[in-house]
């Protein structure tokens, strides 16, 4: 089994390595900051420089000798109020979240097909049910989402493709957004990290290609509701943000300024 991750330095991506090369697969990770203990050999790429990923695809590729299986684990997070106007850092969730993923999968396409391969893409539960002040890495999971539903369409004769939808990890993508004063304390339940491996690797190898992995069994409720009753599952996310500001939660954080100013003044 030969294996790219993307994201290999980071806490999913090391985990998941790790995890391949006890099992016996050749792995070879693309980071922007690979790690001098990195549990294989991760190349230095930034996913959003369109002329690198394919060279750095191409390295790794020939390290492997083909690939069988592509992980698209990648991905920032980071505070982002849908009233606000984007910045510098919603663009880049975008680009490296969504457009990263499309650059590296595109690269690899061929190799996939040639080996009736396998592509897992790491989504998130933002991208069926969104929270709120994170509006951009939920567009971005959805519009991830959305991609490999097209790429199905065009490479299933060959390659299956697999989104697997986690709640929230302990990591440090929750930092930049922690420190805005938004913390997911209290908006979301953590899972642990070794359930989200476990569904990443049954999603690239167990016997039958599946569409959608939801991580736990309450994520898998998650993602029935917010498929089928999205009116209720925004009642219950309104209910829990509207809580939060009766609990001054958001006290100090500027970007939450005109959520908290309108839950005060509502009727």
């Amino acid at each position: 089994m030969r294996v790219l991750v993307t994201g290999a330095s980071g806490t999913f991506g090391r985990a998941v390595c790790a995890r391949l090369t006890a099992l016996g697969a050749q792995v070879v990770g693309l980071d922007l900051a690979p790690g001098p203990d990195d549990p294989v050999e991760v190349l230095a790429c930034d996913l959003t420089d369109d002329a690198a990923v394919p060279v750095a695809v191409a390295a790794a590729l020939d390290r492997l000798g083909g690939l069988d299986l592509l992980i698209n684990n990648a991905g920032i997070g980071g505070p982002a109020p849908a009233e606000l106007p984007p910045g510098d850092a919603v663009r880049r969730q975008l680009d490296l979240n969504l457009l990263g993923t499309w650059r590296t999968t595109a690269a690899c396409a061929d190799a996939l097909v040639a080996a009736r391969g396998r592509v897992v893409m790491v989504s998130s539960r933002m991208a069926v049910m969104q929270l709120p002040l994170a509006a951009a890495y939920g567009a971005s999971k959805r519009a991830l989402v959305a991609y490999a539903d097209a790429l199905r369409l065009e490479l299933g004769t060959h390659v299956g493709v697999t989104c697997v939808y986690p709640s929230a990890v302990r990591s440090p993508i929750h930092d930049s957004t922690a420190a805005a004063g938004l913390s997911l304390e209290g908006m979301s339940s953590y899972e642990p990290l070794d359930g989200v491996v476990g569904t990443v690797l049954r999603a690239g190898l167990g016997r039958r290609v599946r569409r959608d992995l939801p991580t736990t069994r309450r994520g898998a409720v998650e993602f029935f509701l917010a498929r089928h009753f999205p009116a209720l599952t925004d009642r219950i996310v309104a209910r829990t943000l509207a809580g939060r500001v009766r609990a001054d939660a958001f006290e100090g954080a500027e970007l939450a300024a005109g959520v908290v100013r309108r839950h005060r003044s509502a009727p």
